[in-house]
């Protein structure tokens, strides 16, 4: 099969930086014991060069090259700001301070769809039109062509998903588009395993957990006997959504450092634990206490998608920065609160569906006892505290590790969040508003 001929990116700090030693950290602390100064002053970080984009033989000229990210004092403000270029307006760390409504003054008003009155959000540029019809034509390629993915009834749902201008729109300082579509290529195959082992494509809570083991292996391979083995390779190609895993995880970790890709392993785990927590409750037909469905959510989320911003922004976070507690904190503040913008603006999507489909306002109408618009208000309140938390605890961690790769990947999940909400609110293929104001 074709693959992006693509050298792993290499991290952004040098070897003894990137093994995150204590005495770095206490320095780096030491210089950003607040937020202004980590933005406003001239701290003496520690040399280091940036990483180049990836080289990608065939590049197009919509392959726009990421402003490079210095790596010294006087630029931290330039990098806590973000990068020039293509879709990058927007993209930077806020203070929780900071009103959205000042924030987006000049930026384009989206042309279709309204966002949810009252959900804290920022407005976003539309995502630029030639990197989505680019990517929208090789997402499409790859399905019908290397994976098989859907059948000819299907194509109208595809296209109307949009993933090209979510994945755009999500990943502003992608290189390349070759860098964007192994983002894509991820998100098509967790919603094809989502839409045919879970839910509308002919999914099931019943033997859900052994697809799922199955489909693990596309991503995480098996390692067994000679005899065995020709058995699995097979199995890989049984399905669509294996087809997908197996074909998506072969071109991100040719973009990927091993340690990038078994992060992205480990938050697929997740992803699929997630998944049968919720299997269950539909087996017993139980409505989970609400901080029990939000335990769930924090599994079943898009968590995923924002861990992987470096690899599609050809850099690397280092694995013992990205292991650090206050950053799975932001990390899992970031999927959480995204993930709730799906239940938000997929509500009534999942009322018209047959059976019961558990979201936030659900679970919270039954335990709390509440009519449809309060679960449903109540529900934005929850979405809304969520993103206070991860801006703050986002920006504290940028205070305290003013490093390139750390502010970068701190930009990056912030995009993500705020490219997240914007595809929720202009994708009126897909969503519509309760009429709840």
């Amino acid at each position: 099969m074709p693959s992006p001929e693509q050298t792993p990116p290499q991290s952004s700090l040098p070897e003894a930086l990137s093994r995150f030693g204590e005495d770095v950290l206490a320095g780096a602390a030491a210089r950003a014991c607040d937020i202004s100064a980590a933005v406003g002053g001239s701290p003496s970080t520690p040399s280091a060069p940036a990483a180049p984009p990836v080289p990608v033989p065939g590049a197009s000229a919509l392959d726009v090259p990421a402003a490079r990210i210095p790596a010294t004092g006087g630029a931290l403000e330039r990098i806590l700001r973000g990068p020039s270029g293509i879709g990058t307006a927007d993209l930077r760390l806020r203070l929780r301070d900071e009103e959205p409504s000042r924030l987006c003054e000049g930026l384009p008003t989206a042309p279709q769809g309204m966002p949810i009155p009252g959900l804290y959000h920022h407005q976003v540029p539309d995502p630029d039109p030639a990197r989505v019809e680019e990517v929208s034509r090789r997402i499409k390629a790859w399905a019908l062509d290397e994976v098989s993915l859907y059948p000819d009834d299907w194509e109208e749902e595809f296209d109307g998903f949009s993933v090209g201008s979510y994945m755009v729109g999500c990943h502003p300082d992608a290189p390349t588009i070759d860098h964007l579509m192994i983002a894509t290529r991820l998100m098509v195959a967790e919603n094809a395993v989502d839409d045919c082992y879970c839910e509308d494509h002919g999914g099931s809570p019943v033997g859900l957990g052994e697809r799922l083991l199955l489909a693990h292996t596309a991503l995480d391979p098996l390692h067994t006997t000679q005899e065995y083995q020709p058995d699995w390779a097979t199995s890989l190609h049984a399905d669509a959504p294996r087809r997908a895993y197996r074909s998506a995880m072969e071109y991100f970790v040719q973009a990927s450092s091993a340690s990038q890709a078994d992060r992205f392993r480990h938050d697929m785990a997740r992803l699929h634990m997630g998944y049968l927590a919720e299997a269950a409750w539909a087996q017993l037909d139980r409505v989970p206490e609400v901080w029990e469905y939000l335990a769930m959510r924090q599994f079943n989320n898009f968590r995923p998608c924002p861990t992987i911003t470096d690899t599609v922004g050809g850099y690397e976070l280092p694995a013992d920065l990205h292991a650090q507690p206050a950053m799975q904190r932001v990390i899992a503040l970031a999927g959480n609160a995204t993930t709730i913008v799906n239940d938000l603006y997929s509500y009534t999507k999942e009322l018209d569906a047959p059976g019961t489909h558990l979201n936030l306002p659900v679970v919270v109408a039954e335990r709390e006892d509440l009519s449809d618009r309060d679960a449903y208000l109540k529900s934005v309140e929850v979405h809304n505290d969520l993103m206070h938390d991860f801006e703050t605890e986002a920006a504290a961690l940028a205070a305290d590790y003013p490093l390139p790769s750390v502010q970068r990947f701190l930009r990056g999940v912030a995009a993500w969040v705020d490219g997240n909400h914007h595809w929720h609110q202009s994708n009126t293929y897909r969503y519509s508003l309760p009429d709840f104001w």
